[in-house]
């Protein structure tokens, strides 16, 4: 079968197919729940590169019931601003790629990551139920519940004809909660080409509300050097890096509006009491929700950084940007969505979608031109804290829906 890379959608596809119940009737809860209860008991913080090197093992071996090579590829080198101004490299783990049936003229991507925001030393590490259908645990949601959908889905769906005539990757990298950014070569490289994408973080909300658009997110660390002097003997003589850092706070939530948000952190520096500090690091973070939004931010931020400069006598080094675009919710993006929310129907789950501040790796895809649902795994809340929980019937649920939205992507009926 051969396709162009757009969209393949037919409307008012709201009911099933006899090849359609065949390739979904394959899909079983009871293996998908013992592998979230397996892969959550792996401590995957983000920093864990241990418990990351062990998961990605056990998640290559169970990706390899699926055709297709998978491998660990490394992650790209990422520097980091210490609290004394320094770059440092930060070390992470390795992503997971398996690629099915490449030479196809028609692919997808398919993204999750195995990351957690919880360390190895944190408290929160191991499940329990809270009812008969709903598992509090440690990334049981965000998103190893994920990762049991996107392959019970795809095992579902290589039974599907339709899936002999295209190809797809699945990535599962393991920096997504700190912004993918060892990963983010990876993710461009892989979305390249491709005709849709789907990405499994949970649900915007626990009803399987998706997540539409998305504003972006950029984090930054500004490091300033001011010049030490006596507090009490020669004040005039030093500039005072701390004074410097919280003017730039004010300055910076000034250029706040509508379309942007800014974020000062933290400030990190300073002295003793009676030493003009001539050191200090100013982190925030933005959240433009629109390409227009961010254009305007980077073009401002190097005149007020210059005015801080003059006011203060200090001289200052940015280092950051951008590591999510914005998210619009483009034409192309609407046909994928609109799609989904026809499967749904035909299974009989209402799809809804909402805009959102939140990021992830959907961000990035979509700064490819490549059509994204980002939020196609399972249906929970409370995510990043030790509240998370997963609502366990969603596992079967919504590895239906992506087998179905998979076979109908692919020119099924």
């Amino acid at each position: 079968m051969h396709f162009s890379n757009e969209l393949i959608i037919e409307q008012g596809m709201h009911t099933l197919s006899t090849s359609e119940h065949d390739c979904l009737a394959r899909i079983d809860p009871a293996p998908m729940l013992d592998q979230v209860l397996a892969w959550s008991a792996i401590n995957t913080g983000t920093r864990n590169l241990d418990g990351l090197a062990r998961q990605a093992d056990v998640l290559a071996e169970a990706f390899a019931a699926l055709p297709g090579d998978v491998e660990l590829e490394e992650a790209a080198p990422v520097e980091a601003v210490a609290a004394d101004g320094r770059a440092v490299a930060i070390a992470h783990g390795r992503n997971l790629v398996l690629r099915v049936r490449p030479q196809a003229n028609r692919r997808y991507l398919l993204t999750g990551h195995m990351d957690t925001v919880f360390p190895i030393d944190h408290p929160f590490q191991t499940t329990r139920w809270l009812d008969a259908e709903t598992l509090n645990g440690p990334g049981v949601a965000d998103m190893k519940g994920g990762i049991a959908v996107i392959l019970a889905a795809l095992l579902a769906f290589e039974q599907s004809p339709a899936a002999t005539g295209v190809g797809y990757d699945v990535l599962l990298n393991a920096d997504e909660e700190t912004g993918s950014l060892s990963s983010a070569p990876l993710i461009a490289r892989l979305a390249a080409g491709k005709a849709a994408a789907l990405t499994y973080e949970p649900s915007a909300r626990p009803d399987g509300t998706l997540a539409g658009a998305r504003a972006g997110s950029g984090n930054y660390s500004v490091i300033i050097t001011g010049r030490s002097a006596h507090a009490g003997r020669n004040p005039e003589e030093g500039r005072n890096a701390i004074v410097a850092a919280a003017d730039l706070v004010l300055r910076l939530k000034g250029l706040e509006n509508a379309g942007i948000t800014v974020n000062p952190a933290r400030i990190e520096g300073g002295s003793a009491n009676n030493v003009v500090p001539d050191h200090a690091i100013v982190r925030f973070n933005i959240r433009p929700r629109a390409v227009e939004a961010a254009d305007a931010f980077a073009a401002a931020l190097p005149i007020l950084i210059a005015a801080i400069e003059t006011a203060h006598g200090v001289s200052i080094h940015v280092h950051g940007g951008i590591s999510r675009p914005p998210k619009p919710l483009t034409p192309e993006a609407e046909g994928l969505f609109g799609l989904v929310r026809d499967c749904g129907a035909a299974l009989g789950q209402t799809i809804a979608w909402q805009s959102t501040g939140g990021v992830c790796d959907g961000n990035n895809i979509a700064a490819c031109g490549v059509p994204v649902v980002d939020t196609m795994g399972v249906r929970g809340g409370a995510i990043h804290s030790t509240d998370e929980f997963l609502i366990v019937p969603s596992l079967a649920e919504r590895a239906r829906l992506s087998a179905l939205v998979l076979h109908r992507l692919s020119g099924g009926e």
